[in-house]
């Protein structure tokens, strides 16, 4: 009996609702609606009023419509293709079968992609683009292609300079990428796959993202992780923000595949154009270091070194003689601020010091003790002195050097050398010099340091030089060459 009460009280409920909407449907003044809708839309165009009001800023696009053209009509012209053409050496079953001379090389190519910088055809890109290339062809947006020619390049950073001949190129505006925040969206501008000016979009992930990916112990590591997609090709492209500004050169991506997984790594303008510039002006870049081993703390190095912070990073080692032991920092302090900017990670404090050169002063705020001080510092070079040298080996030999490693030194019973870690076309290729050669002396003259090199090629220009030196593997080597 309850049961079929209780269905007609449904029943009654579902009737007096259709009756109520045949009623409104039917007899409500159709004005009465118009009224409506024009009140809905006056309120939503007060709204907006209110919104221009109270953030004295043009109204935003409604949810989920971005337009980034303006951002890519600014930066897609200065953003070009780049082939780098190298001799590679192997003989296979099809070089047989076609005829191919074995102990030959053949010609093989890589691509990527680079931002012009400067009017008169100075290019950024990645040092792996370009990495022991022969030749290099560069491809503007607007189809015309030129050879370009190596300027210098930085192992610590993987970034190559490149110079085209040729002028009223559209360079691309430098961004700020100490501004950049984490959120904000981004634009990836390259060449994937061959796939010539293509444009990507995604938000900054993190800042200061150090993924280990380069081999070289002075290597920085603080790139800006975002997810827009980069793919094989993008390499030495352009970071963009939604002013069209370079804010990062696209490096590297995280992946099992070698495509794009989800996440992707940009240099940061603000060290590129610091790169840029000591290049450009040296021939090599000008490093500055502090003389210490940095830790970041975490919960176990906190408790390890009886720590009461997870903040600033601690000071493990000072290297005698160094920048932090002459301005008095100690073992155990732990570093606030980097002349005026707060740091909280190893990879930060790489980003801040890589803006200097040997011989710039610069403040260093560290807690000893519970208590906070600060220190001046004069940053020095790698060998323990100020001095800024000036490079034109690069370019007349065709290398990259460092002074031999001390355990290198040992193991092959040398007292000094200078050692080539990189070639690039010039004088030591084209004469069979091979990449960890070591000289030790150029006409007699002993080679002790890169700034000897540098020094003894600069006053040997037009002449015949020389060059004794030795292999890793012990064979001493003699090259004789002109330096025209």
């Amino acid at each position: 009996m309850k049961a079929k009460t209780w269905i007609l009280s449904i029943l009654s409920g579902i009737f007096g609702g259709i009756l109520s909407f045949v009623t409104v449907y039917y007899f409500v003044d159709e004005k009465t609606d118009e009224s409506r809708q024009h009140t809905l839309v006056e309120a939503y165009e007060a709204s907006l009023d209110n919104a221009c009001i109270k953030t004295s800023a043009m109204p935003k696009l409604p949810s989920g419509h971005v337009d980034f053209s303006e951002a890519v009509e600014a930066s897609l012209p200065s953003v070009v293709h780049i082939t780098s053409y190298y001799n590679q050496q192997g003989y296979s079953l099809y070089d047989f079968i076609f005829g191919t001379r074995p102990g030959g090389s053949k010609q093989a190519e890589a691509s990527g992609s680079g931002v012009i910088i400067s009017s008169d055809g100075y290019i950024v890109t990645n040092r792996h683009v370009i990495q022991q290339s022969d030749r290099i062809k560069v491809v503007l947006n607007d189809r015309r292609s030129f050879e370009a020619e190596i300027i210098g390049t930085d192992a610590t950073t993987d970034i190559a300079l490149l110079k085209i001949d040729e002028t009223e190129l559209p360079p691309m505006r430098y961004g700020n990428s100490d501004a950049v925040n984490v959120g904000e969206w981004v634009l990836a501008v390259g060449n994937p796959f061959n796939l010539t000016s293509t444009v990507t979009a995604g938000i900054v992930s993190a800042k200061a993202r150090n993924i280990n990916i380069f081999s070289d112990q002075y290597s920085i590591e603080s790139f800006i992780q975002t997810d827009a997609a980069v793919n094989p090709g993008n390499s030495g492209g352009a970071l963009v923000n939604q002013d069209g500004e370079l804010i990062g050169i696209n490096t590297a991506i995280a992946s099992k595949t070698g495509s794009f997984i989800g996440y992707s790594f940009a240099i940061p303008v603000n060290i590129v154009r610091k790169i840029v510039a000591d290049l450009i002006e040296y021939g090599n870049v000008q490093r500055a270091y502090m003389g210490a081993t940095l830790v970041d703390i975490d919960a176990d190095v906190a408790e390890k070194f009886d720590l009461n912070t997870s903040n600033g990073i601690l000071i493990y080692e000072i290297s005698e003689d160094g920048a932090a032991d002459e301005a008095n920092i100690k073992t155990g302090d732990i570093i606030k601020e980097f002349n005026g900017v707060e740091v909280n990670t190893v990879s930060q404090f790489m980003e801040q010091i890589s803006k200097y050169r040997p011989g710039d002063k610069v403040n260093v705020s560290v807690v000893r003790d519970g208590k906070e001080i600060t220190r001046k510092l004069t940053l020095k070079n790698k060998y323990g002195n100020t001095e800024l040298v000036s490079s034109t080996i690069i370019k007349v030999l065709g290398g990259e050097f460092e002074n031999v490693p001390l355990e290198e030194k040992r193991q092959l019973r040398l007292r000094y050398g200078v050692k080539i870690t990189e070639m690039y076309p010039g004088k030591l290729r084209d004469n069979g010099v091979s990449k960890g050669f070591i000289i030790t002396s150029i006409n007699n003259m002993p080679v002790k340091s890169v700034k000897d090199l540098n020094n003894i090629i600069e006053e040997n220009k037009g002449r015949k030089i020389l060059i004794e030196g030795i292999y890793p593997n012990g064979s001493i080597a003699y090259y004789s060459l002109y330096l025209w």
